[in-house]
């Protein structure tokens, strides 16, 4: 347990990240996520990490309510990243303890975290897989 209160992000994080361009349609974003198998993409513009997105938001495209008429399939994966991204996203720095996570993981029932460094550029990202491997690692030891 205490070697696990010693790890950080950057013990874990997995470095080498794809994104999603605010530009790119749902239906290209949904052909990166059956490729990629992830769960989400940061979206950059720039170079600079503008929000995040995720299977969610493509599902929330769709969830329609009785009075509303359904837009076409082809219309709703011909929208934008940058319609249907999360701006406001949470993220930590390589130094951020893996505990913090935990605890961000569990608050936001998120599952997986950008990580920015100190000059908020994208150095990696952190999901729960890489968490699991580390708390099974850790056991391990």
């Amino acid at each position: 347990m205490y070697k696990l209160l010693e790890q950080t992000v950057g013990d874990h994080m997995t470095r080498d990240v794809r994104t999603a361009r605010r530009d790119l349609d749902l239906l290209d974003l949904s052909e990166m996520f059956e490729r990629d198998d992830f769960n989400s993409y940061p979206v950059e513009d720039d170079g600079r990490v503008v929000g995040i997105v995720t299977k969610f938001d493509i599902l929330r495209c769709f969830a329609f309510t009785p009075t509303q008429t359904p837009a076409r399939y082809h219309d709703l994966m011909s929208r934008k990243v940058g319609d249907v991204m999360t701006p406001e996203f949470i993220y930590v720095s390589p130094d951020t303890k893996l505990t913090r996570v935990i605890q961000i993981m569990v608050e936001y029932r998120i599952r997986s975290v950008i990580v920015l460094n100190s000059r908020q550029k994208l150095v990696g990202i952190i999901a729960r897989e890489d968490v699991i491997a580390a708390l099974k690692a850790t056991a391990r030891d």
